[in-house]
Formats: C-alpha cells, sequence, structure tokens
C-alpha cells in the first residue's frame, strides 16, 4: 500500500485520543485494577450496602495476611480508586465514583458517529 492508498482509505485519528499525561495515569489504575485480590477489594468496597467497608470486614474475606491486604489497599488507593477514613483503630474505605467512571469510559469512549 502507498500513501496515496492510505490517505484515500483510512480516516486520521484525532477523535477522542488521551493525551501522553492521561496514558500513565489511567495506565496506574488499569495496573492497580490488573490483580485478581485488589479487584475483589474494589469490587467489596464499591458494593458495601452503606458506600464503605470497614478494613475489618475485608480481611475476613481473604486467606491472606492483613499486611497483604494492607499492601492492596495501598496500591488501590494510590491509584485513587478507593479513599480511606481512620475511626478510631479501624480504616473505612470509599471508591471513587469519578475514578471508576473515567477507567470506564477509557475502554468505552463516546464517538460521535461521522
Amino acid at each position: 500500500m502507498n500513501s496515496a492508498d492510505a490517505v484515500d482509505c483510512c480516516v486520521p485519528v484525532d477523535g477522542d485520543v488521551l493525551s501522553a499525561a492521561e496514558a500513565v495515569a489511567l495506565a496506574r489504575v488499569f495496573k492497580a485494577l490488573a490483580d485478581p485480590g485488589r479487584l475483589r477489594l474494589l469490587s467489596m468496597i464499591a458494593g458495601a450496602e452503606c458506600g464503605e467497608a470497614c478494613v475489618c470486614e475485608l480481611t475476613t474475606a481473604f486467606d491472606v495476611s492483613g499486611p497483604t491486604i494492607s499492601h492492596h489497599l495501598r496500591v488501590l488507593r494510590e491509584a485513587g480508586l478507593i479513599v480511606g477514613d481512620r475511626r478510631g483503630t479501624w480504616i473505612y474505605y470509599r471508591a471513587v465514583p469519578d475514578a471508576l467512571a473515567a477507567a470506564a469510559g477509557a475502554l468505552a469512549p463516546q464517538r460521535v458517529p461521522t
């Protein structure tokens, strides 16, 4: 295929393309989500009936140590997917809806038909 054929058949990519900075930020989010344990933790937090989950509730659902759960929660927090509030000796975690929406939007961007 020569360059003239490419011009005739291809539409330039210039729509909803991620910037370099957006790609770096989203890669961090997807890296955090790529671990099955972290994905389960996020699912538990996001699906909690009252909108938040105590770390004490989260640790009982896994056959790993407390420090391992803490590590996974830290990765999710640093990726901006969850936030935590300390109440006494426990930390209560909530999902960040805007971060979840941004990740979902990157996978299914809205396209305007041409």
